[in-house]
């Protein structure tokens, strides 16, 4: 996508490995336990959930824009189906996956609205998309520097935005986040630590349950 993607790829794991290892990691596997069936995962960056994700899934397919880490993702030895598309197009028929999975993906992206408008027309019904994502805070003070580091951050971090009401924008695209929880990013940046996470269906369908 651009000069910097390489080196964002190389720098990526090193940038997110004390948060990892203060909850993430196990934070990741909790909530893709609930992965069932024909799973989607959007912007699968180096890989960092595919350890994660249960025996029983049927089939699972990441996608990812970055050229530099599609090839990353196709090298590992777990050898997934692995498409370059983004989330705002994503090359498959309506009612193709069980699950879509979103980690810290939500925040970068383009346009949240047609990615969303996009997991709904991939997941078959009663399907489920499971996240994480970081989201903007609750808290005034840090919501108002979340607003003013944006810019810097989102050049910084390859197109992330620090300041997404991810919520809302789910809740606007037709999705139930009542079973959704508040969760802490630890050893990270304030600006990104707040987090979501969990699963959300299609608002009607009965298919959000906590995770």
């Amino acid at each position: 996508m651009s000069l910097y993607g390489p080196v964002f790829t190389a720098l990526y794991d090193p940038l997110l490995a004390w948060g990892e290892r203060a909850g993430m990691r196990e934070l990741r596997r909790s909530v893709l336990a609930a992965a069932t069936g024909d799973v989607l995962e959007l912007g699968a960056g180096t890989g960092l959930n595919v350890d994660a994700y249960p025996p029983g899934v049927a089939s699972l397919t990441l996608t990812e824009p970055e050229p530099s880490m599609a090839r990353r993702l196709e090298g590992l030895a777990a050898r997934p189906r692995v498409v370059q598309a983004g989330a705002e197009a994503l090359p498959f028929d309506d009612d193709a996956f069980d699950t879509v999975v979103s980690t810290l993906v939500l925040c970068t992206v383009d346009d949240p609205d047609r990615a969303l408008r996009e997991v709904r027309r991939v997941l078959r019904p009663g399907g489920t998309l499971l996240l994480i994502e970081h989201v903007r805070s609750s808290r005034p003070r840090l919501a108002a520097l979340q607003d003013r580091l944006h810019r810097p951050w989102r050049a910084v971090g390859y197109g992330c935005n620090c300041n997404r009401d991810t919520p809302t924008t789910l809740e606007r695209a037709g999705f139930d986040t009542s079973a959704l929880r508040a969760a802490q990013w630890r050893r990270m940046p304030s600006i990104v630590r707040p987090l979501i996470a969990g699963a959300a269906g299609p608002a009607g369908s009965g298919a959000g349950v906590a995770a």
